[in-house]
């Protein structure tokens, strides 16, 4: 059995982990790491690193930045894999995560969704075949989450971006800006409202017609599934980083 740690096991998205790991046969949960435990949990939940007494086989982070970067340090220094579920990171940060896999194995993906990893693959058809359109990403969130655009629009700009060789600029807010749209530019737009789980809209404008491609989450189970089958995937490879890419094939 490969024992799992979960950090953020008090948040939204630790709680569904919580309760969909028992559908996977190979995973025991261990633990829990939050910065504080409510008493509502049957197993054991750590605020403070120096108290984890039984070594995981793998960590599972869905948290936020900071307590990300405190668990990772923990990874580091007990030779443990991790998946890294959180979004948000600053350039510094991405940049400590890539450093510290040269350590310990490293599964990071802003969306641990596989229909999202095929959406991102077919964008990046759509924009090699429709170059010079002006493209927008829409991405609507529910009212509790924090940053913005959501790591799954910059996942997407990104392979779009590749197709460009890297010379799209990305506008997040045009409120200060008083001139006529970049053609080399892919515009975001953040939505948030209620609870709703995702949905994202990748949007291609040419001069007489439009395209669109759109994907919506009905439940965040599926992240919490992907995220334990990236455990499960994780434990057998060596130091490096990993994404989803590398899962699916």
């Amino acid at each position: 059995m490969i024992k799992v740690l979960i950090n953020g096991c008090n948040g939204h998205m630790g709680q569904i982990l919580v309760n969909e790991i028992d559908r996977f046969n190979e995973l025991v949960l261990m633990a829990g790491f939050d910065v504080f435990d409510e008493g509502k949990n049957t197993f054991p939940v750590y605020s403070k690193i120096e108290d984890i007494t039984e070594k995981p086989d793998v960590i599972v982070d869905f948290s936020v930045p900071v307590a990300t970067m405190n668990i990772l340090e923990y990874a580091v220094s007990s030779k443990t894999p991790i998946v890294i579920a959180t979004t948000g990171f600053s350039k510094e940060q991405l940049e400590e995560i890539k450093e510290a896999s040269k350590i310990i194995p490293i599964f990071q993906s802003s969306n641990m969704s596989y229909d999202i990893n095929l959406m991102k693959k077919i964008v990046a058809e759509v924009a090699e075949k429709l170059k010079g359109t002006d493209i927008e990403i829409i991405e609507t969130h529910h009212n509790r989450k924090i940053d913005a655009p959501s790591g799954t629009a910059i996942l997407l700009a990104d392979a779009i971006n590749e197709v460009y060789d890297g010379k799209l600029e990305y506008t997040f807010d045009r409120h200060s800006r008083h001139e006529k749209r970049n053609p080399n530019e892919i515009g975001f737009s953040s939505i948030r409202g209620g609870n709703i789980v995702g949905e994202h809209v990748v949007q291609f404008y040419g001069e007489h017609e439009s395209f669109e491609i759109k994907h919506t989450s009905y439940s965040r189970n599926v992240f919490a599934d992907g995220a334990l089958k990236a455990a499960i995937y994780i434990i057998n490879q060596t130091p490096g980083y990993y994404q989803m890419d590398d899962m699916v094939k």
